[in-house]
């Protein structure tokens, strides 16, 4: 509207008497210029409409997910509920406050009445109180390493989920930049096609080029969707959010070896901490399974007032209980056998967890080596080759020496290494991420 007014600004300036040569000209580069500033306007004022959304980092992104993430914030909120409940376990059971009252009458219609009233306290067999706390303390040692693995894994998650959204981005600029090269390459074959240097086979074999070219641009398009709805998902985010992310990859090198990796297994790994801290609650349980044998105590303590024919009596009285483990064959040996067994179950799991994750690690490591050698073969002889190979066939098919068909093997070839590069590199950087989630950062 604006560019409207100013055109009928001029014009009516134009009407109005304007005739000379040099200020009309002046007049129209100055509308030129307010036309072209206008439609620049409107363009940067679209593109932050529609790409409006910032590029986020990675550590962004993690630090989100760290502080929002429904499964990280459950994982905490159990380990605080296994932490509250390490004092509950030391503590002894709460004391009982008795009252009592006796109203008795007799053949002389004389009263006899008594009042009573004390405390009694369950007391467990020493040590008892103790075993329980360790329990309860490496249970909760254990959920807090199981905090920490669900933050770990939910982080890997979201790493990868990023990657593998940044290759889907790559490859449609890539298909995207490509699809206008196949048109050009189509017209050239086309022209060619008219004046009979080539068969309309290659025109048809261009078209269908770029209408692939389409197809996997739109099944990229809808995996972009997916993986930027996973992100929300585990950012705790609106489904309607765009993720926008850098278009570019930091190269982190692997700082240890397998042997250095393996060996942070055993205090760097929540997972194998978590299995740890599992067999170490139960040989305590074991332990205090055995206690049980022993007997607990119940004091009680209580003060009487007794009126009698006028007369008023106080007294005081005192009792020791004894808890007798009498069914022992069905119950506190049962229990001990129930403990040992659990035990026996947790240190299966510590072992094997254990050879899990050196699996892990392992193959990890091998994946890295490989995506590592693949990039630098990539990046540096095959794309430059493929590259070459491909702009000579270009100028070559111009001036009829080559074919269609050489000229669209090397383009292809080309596209296929660009794909296979940004591939490998995320794949380098999803075993980097697979390896932070086991032995931590910087592996």
């Amino acid at each position: 509207m604006d560019c409207i007014r100013v055109c009928s600004f001029v014009n009516i300036r134009v009407l109005k008497g304007i005739s000379a040569g040099k200020r009309e000209k002046s007049i129209m580069r100055d509308l030129q210029k307010r036309c072209i500033y206008f439609f620049l306007l409107v363009f940067l004022f679209y593109t932050c409409v529609i790409y409006g959304t910032p590029a986020l980092d990675l550590a962004t992104l993690v630090n989100e997910a760290s502080q929002n993430n429904p499964e990280i914030k459950s994982a905490f909120e159990r380990w605080q509920a296994a932490d509250a409940m390490i004092s509950q376990a030391k503590t002894l059971p709460d004391p009982a406050i008795n009252f009592g009252y006796k109203n008795m009458s007799g053949q002389d219609s004389m009263y006899d009445r008594e009042k009573m009233y004390g405390f009694s306290q369950e007391i467990p067999f020493p040590n008892k109180l103790y075993l329980r706390g360790q329990v309860a303390t490496s249970e909760a040692q254990s959920i807090k390493q199981d905090y920490f693995a669900t933050r770990r894994q939910v982080i890997a998650q979201l790493k990868e989920t990023y990657y593998e959204l940044y290759l889907v981005t790559r490859s449609i600029n890539i298909f995207t930049r490509n699809k206008l090269l196949l048109v050009n390459i189509e017209k050239t074959a086309k022209a060619h096609y008219a004046v009979g240097k080539s068969s309309q086979q290659d025109v048809f074999r261009a078209q269908t080029e770029v209408t692939r070219l389409i197809s996997r641009l739109l099944m990229l398009k809808q995996e972009r969707e997916s993986l930027q709805a996973e992100i929300n998902r585990i950012l705790n985010r609106s489904q309607v959010e765009q993720i926008q992310i850098l278009l570019a990859l930091p190269h982190r090198p692997l700082r240890h070896n397998l042997a250095e990796l393996n060996a942070r297994l055993t205090y760097a790994s929540p997972h194998f901490l978590m299995r740890l801290k599992n067999v170490e609650r139960n040989d305590r349980s074991v332990a205090l399974a055995k206690s049980e044998y022993l007997p607990d105590f119940e004091i009680e303590l209580a003060r009487s007032q007794r009126n009698e024919n006028s007369l008023r009596e106080n007294g005081y009285e005192g009792m020791l209980k004894v808890k007798i483990p009498l069914y022992f064959m069905t119950k506190q040996r049962q229990g001990v056998r129930g403990a040992v067994a659990n035990r026996a179950a947790s240190q299966h799991d510590l072992r094997n967890i254990r050879e899990y994750l050196l699996f892990r690690i392992k193959d990890n490591v091998l994946k890295i080596e490989r995506a590592n050698e693949l990039i630098n073969l990539i990046k540096n002889i095959l794309i430059p080759q493929a590259r070459f190979t491909f702009d000579s066939a270009k100028a070559s098919y111009s001036v009829g020496k080559v074919d269609f068909l050489t000229l669209l093997d090397s383009f292809l070839i080309l596209q296929e290494n660009e794909i296979e590069l940004h591939g490998e590199q995320v794949a380098y950087e999803k075993a980097m991420a697979r390896l932070e989630e086991i032995v931590g950062d910087n592996p």
